[in-house]
């Protein structure tokens, strides 16, 4: 059975894709040239469809946060996995061939997940009310050899005013290292840089072009990548 890479290329529409050549030309290799969503069309709700292939309705999953009314609060961007109603999609091919391993590399719901491996963001909370970048990794050991390769991971350029294309270049380092390093059938990562300008200038602006472009840069072949990230 070949290995399977899936990309969460958030924010990718028909003007986006235009600015990514490599990109396209995957997806003009592929059976289907459409891009199609799901309502509400936000992050969480469009990944838990794709792992579970249910509509929010049924997974649950109706936003990137939702009122909690047990605790009277809304909550944003859980991470936990069993808030996913349904199989999973590694859950199912499981059942049909035992032995099937999957990584997830970024998705959300991550944390308690039976995926064979895990990297998500997790900062660490100090007990005087400092934020320090982290990653939750599972296998453990990988931890360390994910921050001597690439660094702590740039929590502080994911989300908010900070937020640029460094993020994104981490993840797609660590997929590179979890793909050479491991044989996993499926391997699902999350590339977050679209929806930053895109929500910041708009999806017509100049700065969503550029980061489209910038994007398909960084998913570039080693080989023919501008300026390589990944440190020895």
């Amino acid at each position: 059975m070949s290995r399977t890479l899936l990309l969460d290329v958030v924010g990718l529409t028909p003007r986006t894709l235009a600015h990514m050549p490599r990109l396209r030309a995957l997806g003009d290799a592929g059976a289907t040239a459409s891009l199609r969503t799901v309502l509400p069309a936000v992050t969480c709700s469009v990944q838990s469809t794709m792992l579970t292939g249910t509509a929010p309705a049924e997974h649950g999953i109706v936003g990137n946060g939702w009122y909690f009314r047990d605790l009277g609060e809304v909550l944003l961007w859980r991470q936990h996995n069993r808030l996913v109603a349904g199989e999973k999609v590694w859950e199912t091919a499981r059942r049909h061939r035992p032995g099937f391993s999957a990584a997830n590399i970024c998705w959300w719901y991550a944390m308690g997940a039976s995926t064979d491996l895990t990297i998500t963001p997790r900062p660490v909370y100090h007990a005087d009310g400092r934020k320090s970048p982290d990653a939750y990794v599972r296998p453990a050991a990988l931890h360390d050899r994910l921050e001597r390769r690439l660094g702590p991971f740039p929590l502080f350029q994911y989300w908010g005013p900070g937020a640029s294309l460094a993020s994104t270049q981490w993840i797609v380092d660590a997929t590179r290292l979890v793909l050479d390093e491991r044989s996993d059938d499926l391997v699902m990562t999350y590339l977050p840089h679209l929806d930053y300008d895109l929500q910041r200038f708009g999806p017509a602006s100049a700065e969503a072009d550029r980061a489209a472009a910038d994007l398909d840069a960084a998913l570039a072949p080693c080989s023919t990548r501008r300026s390589p990230r990944v440190r020895p």
